[in-house]
């Protein structure tokens, strides 16, 4: 189920964690944007999700500014913003502002949420799966909508990534207003799902080949056996993937798993 249409892509989730100062993350996405990597992530969160709960840890969208401001060619992006954390309005018209700091390389990665940590200590109402859902259904449009009314708009049209796999609601919201769908799924549970994405697609009146199909390799703090690393990629490749994301964490933020996969795009 090969995607020839669409060249490889690779990220990186520079996880916001267990760095005890920034700089550490400056100089993460600064070799990212030297070995050419082509988009570089941070995730949504306010406490780390693995090391020490307690440690270090920074916010996303204030280094999604540095970033733009920073990097020259890289694309940025959340992986992925939590719809619940804010108005999403406001989130809105701080992405086309990130967008105008980064010249045009922002990616809109949103998603429903799931942290109840961050819910508890920030003073979110976690409420359900489901209900989350529902909220991020109903912020979309919004979303979309003021993106099309600020003054002025987004220096190009934001891609907009939606992270997940839920078959009923999930997909659904991917086939209505996701350019990139960002799975953690294996390959063959990835095939599964896309028949389920097409059938969401043909309901809305989507040509299902607008979408991007990005995942996640290497494990959550993966990518330093690279050779499983490329093996992962390639199977997923021949199931149709073509932005393939690898996330590390602080303090040494190893970008080996990186340097693997930009080799191995750039010969495919």
């Amino acid at each position: 189920m090969s995607r020839p249409d669409r060249p490889l892509r690779i990220g990186v989730q520079l996880q916001p964690e267990q760095a005890p100062h920034y700089g550490l993350l400056r100089d993460a996405v600064a070799r990212c944007e030297d070995l050419g990597v082509d988009i570089a992530f941070n995730w949504d969160h306010f406490f780390p999700l693995y090391g020490d709960p307690d440690g270090p840890h920074f916010e996303c969208w204030t280094m999604l500014g540095a970033w733009a401001e920073q990097t020259a060619r890289i694309e940025i992006g959340a992986l992925v913003s939590c719809n619940s954390y804010r108005n999403p309005d406001l989130l809105a018209d701080m992405a086309r502002t990130v967008d105008h700091i980064a010249g045009g390389r922002l990616i809109l990665g949103l998603g429903a949420g799931w942290n109840r940590r961050d819910y508890r200590e920030y003073g979110y109402e976690f409420g359900t799966p489901g209900s989350r859902l529902d909220d991020l259904a109903e912020s979309l449009p919004r979303i979309t909508g003021r993106l099309q009314r600020l003054n002025p708009p987004p220096v190009r049209r934001l891609p907009v990534l939606i992270g997940g796999g839920g078959e009923r609601k999930t997909l659904r919201l991917v086939a209505e207003y996701a350019d990139i769908w960002h799975s953690f799924a294996d390959a063959g549970t990835h095939r599964r799902k896309v028949a389920v994405l097409d059938e969401h697609c043909a309901a809305v009146g989507r040509d299902p080949a607008e979408i991007e199909w990005s995942a996640a390799v290497g494990g959550d703090t993966g990518g330093r056996d690279t050779t499983a690393l490329v093996a992962e990629a390639e199977t997923l490749a021949d199931a149709g993937v073509t932005l393939f994301t690898v996330a590390t964490a602080g303090p040494d933020y190893d970008l080996s798993g990186a340097a693997a996969l930009c080799r191995w795009r750039d010969t495919r």
